[in-house]
């Protein structure tokens, strides 16, 4: 059986949270004996509608929650690969339908919106609130607007998933298909994948060159230090020198008879000797120190420019890694505007010519599952409304032939298109979720909001605008009561 680790307040509140509870559910029993039964039910509903599949599963690559069946299914490049139960949100606290993606993991979290609440094996879907997260199942919509997972599912569902997995909370149960179409982006070339090999390889290139440099400007700095070392020592030994040969002067001039005087110019002849012996060896000292001390000064110089060269490879590096990254491509008909972001950045907005612009276009979901050869192939998720798959395959289809994108875009984008890289089509706008740190959020306006609503800021502290950095600070206590989040 799993374990969860709980901080000691957090434990003696779920304790009383539980017998609370437990009271609780004796009492209803004592009422109703039917009830123990149907919460039995329940539970065992929960753990029979868990699965996973049998074959080896890839990374997931999307989550599908349907609200209608209280499902939530994993998919990954060739299908689903994870199934559970879910308890989204209660009447008046809806989870919200829409487009939304893996935003922060947190392994043991506790909510800053409803007294502390534990909610183990958290998967932040909004920064205001919404998560999948590890809780009881009733076997209905129970909870304040979260997706409440099985808790052994929650666990498993974390160790495989990465921020930024997309996940879709439709109305009613969908799935994806795989399909064809013209417009669907294909990458033209591998120009983004050479680029990060040739950064990576200047990287390894640059940081050699930066070591052996280091190294030379280390050996350069210890001769130098040699040498000055043996200028100091010459110059001490002709300074006691010439003091031994004024002290032989004053010798000769108050000797007291020839004998004396005679020691004291002996003595003298053999300290002047020495003296010029020693101004040969300082002039020599001096000499060598000369290019050292330039040798220290070149070297680095060289040191500096080469970690300087170093760095810029470095930051080039981590631009083309981020170049491989996905791209997400969002058009909206309500602002007839595309926008895409890679790495939660974004990098391009532009307006987009939608045929029949007043009519309605709906909601698609287009994944790059996997590479098929040179080509990518896609895969698509419907949110119009619940048809059979290839009615809603001929409204995708329909959908891409009106819309245009320039040229010039469509060529900037295919050169991003790998694995995971996805196009969002929706009648929607972008949501007032989407900004710093996120992927696009897309609601379904027409689907009830109740569990967003009721953790959104006031509009005079919250704006999002795309082509502008907007910044709020979170109203909310706990861990981000104290940041300021860029929009």
């Amino acid at each position: 059986m799993k374990r969860f680790a709980f901080i000691e307040k957090h434990k003696q509140a779920g304790f009383r949270v539980a017998a609370t509870f437990a009271g609780l559910a004796a009492l209803i029993a004592t009422i109703d004996p039917g009830y123990a039964r149907t919460r039995n039910d329940h539970a065992a509903k929960a753990r029979n509608d868990e699965s996973v599949a049998t074959r080896p599963a890839g990374e997931p690559i999307m989550a599908i929650v349907s609200l209608r069946d209280q499902q939530i299914t994993i998919y990954d490049d060739k299908g689903s690969i994870m199934r559970a139960p879910v308890s989204s949100g209660q009447k008046g606290r809806e989870t919200p339908a829409g487009i939304f993606t893996v935003l922060q993991k947190n392994k043991e979290h506790y909510s800053n919106l409803y007294d502390d609440a534990f909610m183990p094996h958290m998967q932040r879907l909004t920064w205001s609130g919404i998560a999948l997260h590890g809780g009881p199942l009733p076997g209905y919509p129970a909870s304040h607007g979260c997706i409440r997972l099985p808790y052994s599912f929650a666990e498993r569902l974390f160790g495989t998933t990465k921020v930024g997995m997309r996940v879709i909370v439709a109305p009613h149960g969908v799935a994806p298909v795989a399909i064809e179409h013209a417009a669907l982006f294909q990458p033209k070339t591998d120009q983004a994948a050479t680029a990060a090999t040739a950064a990576a390889a200047k990287v390894e290139e640059t940081t050699a060159k930066a070591d052996q440099a280091r190294l030379v400007a280390v050996t350069a700095n210890r001769d130098s230090t040699a040498a000055i070392a043996t200028v100091r020592k010459t110059e001490v030994l002709k300074l006691r020198a010439e003091s031994e040969l004024a002290a032989a002067e004053r010798a000769i001039a108050s000797a007291s008879s020839p004998e004396a005087k005679e020691r004291a110019e002996s003595a003298k002849e053999k300290v002047t000797t020495r003296i010029s012996e020693l101004d040969a060896q300082l002039a020599a000292a001096k000499s060598d120190l000369q290019p050292k001390a330039d040798a220290v000064t070149a070297s680095r110089e060289a040191a500096v420019a080469a970690d300087r060269e170093r760095v810029a490879a470095t930051e080039a590096a981590r631009k083309a890694k981020r170049d491989l990254e996905p791209v997400s491509v969002f058009i909206s008909r309500k602002n007839q505007r595309l926008y895409v972001r890679q790495a939660l950045q974004p990098i391009l907005e532009i307006p987009v010519t939608i045929r029949d612009a007043d009519r309605p276009i709906g909601t698609y979901v287009f994944t790059a599952t996997d590479r098929s050869g040179v080509h990518v192939r896609w895969s698509m998720v419907s949110l119009v409304n619940e048809k059979d798959g290839a009615s809603d395959l001929d409204s995708a289809k329909s959908a891409l032939d009106r819309i245009t994108i320039p040229q010039e875009s469509l060529d900037f984008i295919a050169e991003k298109i790998s694995p995971r890289s996805a196009l969002i089509i929706s009648d929607e706008p972008l949501s007032q979720e989407t900004g710093a740190s996120t992927e696009f959020i897309v609601t379904l306006n027409n689907e009830p909001q109740g569990g967003l609503k009721q953790r959104r800021r006031p509009s005079s502290t919250y704006e999002v605008r795309y082509d502008r950095p907007r910044y709020w600070r979170s109203p909310f206590a706990g861990q981000y009561s104290n940041q300021w989040f860029r929009f």
